[in-house]
């Protein structure tokens, strides 16, 4: 039996928490033996401030999974790769398209694997989407993708720095679908970013995109949704429409539903890593990260109200 791959962390976080930590812990292809953080750590394993002393301190670590800030990140796993470690990131894979190009390069020399996950890809209905799609004429895309930023990331004021990406944070989750699934690129055309007056990054944004053959795609983001949040793609077709809802996780065809699953992206981001290590191969694939990229350089700025992450400051 192949034994497993020794996981440094760093970075441990509200994602780490939820989603990395405990689809390791499912993996019998990886073992968290470190963590490397300012302010948090996990039972059992050894903790660091910094993952350079994680790994002077373990030079037995295989591979290090990057769960900090994007804007803080390059020069962790440039590091890492240098000590010859795999490594795996956290969408985004990095501040600039600039520097994940680095990080592949210098992954390539040092004959190591480099992962810039996507993790709404593994979502269960993903997958078969792409295969039906990929036989039909699209004639049509929309996309709404619409939540509670105050939910889903309290107090995270990294996120409207730059490099943070504001609410294209979740909406380039929708991105990585959309990449994955269509059988042609899409290219922006147009779109409007809206900045709150007293933030650097936007909290809404509506994209329009053209296919290659002339398909249209208009994109939805914004984080001010409360109640029931929105995760959602339609794609009309010459054969009927496809829908993929809550984030992936449910697929319905021609008004019939296909698939109806639980989340397990995470699982599948771990499970693609050790294939990924055992092969030697790397996947970095940037056409997400590219698109909000072609937002902010094509996108209208518009600014709109401020934003508090106490919603009663709003309203004083």
């Amino acid at each position: 039996m192949t034994a497993p791959i020794r996981l440094g962390l760093v970075g441990v976080g509200k994602i780490a928490r939820d989603q990395h930590i405990p689809a390791i812990s499912r993996n019998p292809a990886f073992e968290l033996v470190a963590t490397a953080s300012r302010s948090a750590g996990v039972d059992g394993v050894a903790s660091f401030a910094t993952p350079g002393e994680m790994l002077d301190a373990m030079p037995q670590i295989e591979a290090v999974a990057f769960c900090v800030p994007p804007q803080v990140r390059h020069g962790m796993a440039a590091d890492a790769l240098r000590r010859g470690k795999h490594v795996l990131l956290e969408k985004p894979p990095g501040a600039t398209l600039s520097e994940v190009a680095h990080l592949a390069d210098l992954a390539k020399a040092q004959g190591v694997t480099l992962f810039a996950t996507w993790h709404s890809r593994f979502a269960p209905g993903v997958e078969p989407a792409r295969q039906w799609l990929a036989e039909r004429q699209v004639m049509s895309v929309q996309v709404e993708w619409k939540e509670d930023v105050r939910h889903w990331h309290p107090g995270q004021d990294w996120i409207w720095e730059p490099g943070g990406l504001g609410v294209f944070d979740p909406g380039i989750n929708a991105l990585s679908i959309v990449t994955a699934i269509l059988p042609e690129p899409v290219f922006l055309t147009g779109g409007e970013l809206a900045f709150p007056d007293n933030r650097a990054a936007p909290i809404a944004a509506s994209l329009q995109f053209s296919g290659a053959s002339g398909a249209a795609m208009t994109a939805e983001f914004d984080w001010r949704q409360t109640g029931p949040q929105t995760w959602d793609i339609h794609v009309a077709t010459d054969a009927g429409d496809l829908v993929l809802s809550s984030g992936g996780a449910r697929l319905s065809i021609g008004g019939e539903q296909v698939v109806d699953a639980p989340e397990a992206e995470y699982a599948g981001i771990y499970a693609r890593f050790a294939d990924l290590v055992a092969s030697g191969g790397s996947d970095v694939d940037l056409a997400p990260l590219r698109h909000v990229a072609d937002a902010f350089m094509l996108g209208r700025h518009r600014t709109v109200a401020p934003f508090y992450d106490d919603p009663n400051r709003e309203t004083s």
